[in-house]
């Protein structure tokens, strides 16, 4: 194997040069018209033909071995996070690579680039796409919703959008690399993570004068604490199992000092490890949301698709985890270990076989304003040659594992169709409390 780690290798200035960039040049979900043009300019200049999104950034770029076999998608995200606070952030944007998303397309890039070469592509059979994409984290709400009411997008995580505009279509099993925290030469692979709902709840009183007349009001934000103390009391009840995790956070609220505050709006996510599970835990989290009604406060709630759970398929499991014990000192591969973090790479994963190892090489906290790469470049490198390799054992022999995967998987939905319908039937908007004129309150749990 080692002519295929040397095909990476020598592409190392290549990759080095995209991690420094993309690192350098960080942009959040559906605005990363930056690096989507500098990896297009890489990738064209390596000759590729691109598919490309059009209105919002990303592409893809295929290579048929030209011979029959199966389609593997292989992803690199392009967003990062938004945390000011990080010495690297950018200063007018507040955006940073505090997930390590720019590890993913620089591997990409360089994988790229190795299959370019001569003699990579020998004795293997289907195509390979190269999926440079968009907003796998959940962040700017109002921006993304802007998006869809103007009609741009349809959904709000990348992969999904891509799914929607056929540019993921014909694809038979797919894989990427994330980053860890930890030190470098080590990876690891999981069983699988959380599924998601995304949820907005807004609560509305009355305003009045704080200090005057404050019983003339309703205090929205007395409101939101209610629901946020009745979200906490029901946490014991939920199975351990389940891997409920429910974070909200106030977002807004126009409060000053000397006026009732009347509306506040709290965005959450609920998350579980099976969509039914998270669909249970969010009735409750609707029941406390309209703990509301105790102070006379209106409130509603919007809920919106998220990711499914992400489940790794066992025998992509068994290939990773000969690939990274290839290249890495160390590898822990867990078949039972669960994350309880969300991506759209479940929804991916509900449709197609799906594999999401990790390669670690950095300090600090995930998400956090420690978060730094160790050496940025050799963990790109050691991520590139890692796909390689999983990449020849799944297309080498006729595709003989590729296709297999492929013929036992059992996915989630028998189609996308059948996938965008169930997640298109979460989308609700309602109003949890309603006040009847003969002084009843009707709750509303959706």
């Amino acid at each position: 194997m080692n002519q295929y780690i040397k095909m990476v290798e020598r592409h190392a200035d290549l990759i080095g040069k995209a991690f420094d960039y993309i690192w350098a040049n960080p942009e959040t979900g559906y605005k990363e018209w930056k690096t989507n043009e500098y990896l297009k300019k890489e990738f064209q200049n390596l000759g590729y033909e691109l598919a490309e999104a059009g209105d919002i950034p990303g592409f893809c770029a295929e290579i048929d071995t030209g011979k029959t076999g199966p389609t593997v998608l292989i992803f690199g995200e392009m967003d990062g996070l938004v945390i000011p606070g990080h010495p690297d952030a950018d200063p007018e944007t507040g955006a940073v690579h505090a997930c390590g998303h720019c590890l993913q397309t620089a591997a990409l890039l360089g994988l790229a680039a190795a299959i370019k070469e001569e003699g990579a592509l020998d004795g293997l059979s289907g195509k390979i796409r190269l999926v440079v994409v968009p907003a796998e984290e959940g962040l700017k709400f109002e921006f993304r919703q802007e998006l869809m009411k103007k009609g741009t997008i349809c959904y709000e995580s990348g992969k999904i959008e891509f799914l929607h505009r056929g540019l993921l279509d014909g694809g038979d099993l797919a894989f990427m690399i994330h980053l860890a925290t930890g030190p470098l030469h080590h990876g690891m692979i999981n069983k699988g993570s959380n599924g998601l709902i995304k949820k907005a709840a807004t609560f509305e009183g009355v305003s009045a004068h704080a200090g005057g007349s404050p019983h003339l009001g309703i205090n929205a934000l007395y409101a939101s604490n209610s629901a946020l103390q009745a979200i906490n009391a029901l946490r014991e009840t939920f199975k351990d199992e389940d891997h409920i995790r429910v974070h909200p956070i106030i977002s807004c609220g126009n409060c000053s000092v000397n006026a009732i505050p009347d509306k506040v709006t709290l965005h959450t996510g609920v998350r579980g490890a099976t969509m039914d599970a998270v669909l249970a835990a969010n009735k409750k989290i609707n029941r406390a949301i309209a703990a509301a009604a105790s102070v006379g406060a209106k409130v509603s709630i919007t809920e919106e698709p998220g990711h499914c759970p992400r489940h790794t398929d066992d025998t992509l499991f068994c290939i990773f985890e000969k690939a990274m014990s290839e290249v890495l000192e160390t590898v822990n591969c867990d078949r039972n270990a669960w994350g309880a973090g969300c991506s759209d790479m479940g929804d991916i994963s509900s449709l197609m076989p799906m594999a999401h190892p990790y390669v670690r090489g950095a300090t600090g906290k995930g998400h956090g304003s420690d978060f730094f790469f160790i050496d940025g470049p050799t963990s790109c490198m050691e991520s590139a040659k890692i796909q390689l390799l999983a990449l020849r054992a799944l297309l080498e022999n006729n595709a003989e594992k590729a296709k297999k995967i492929v013929a036992e998987y059992k996915p989630f939905f028998a189609s996308k169709e059948e996938y965008f319908k169930y997640i298109d039937s979460i989308e609700r908007n309602f109003d949890a409390v309603e006040y009847q004129e003969n002084g009843s309150v009707l709750l509303n749990l959706g």
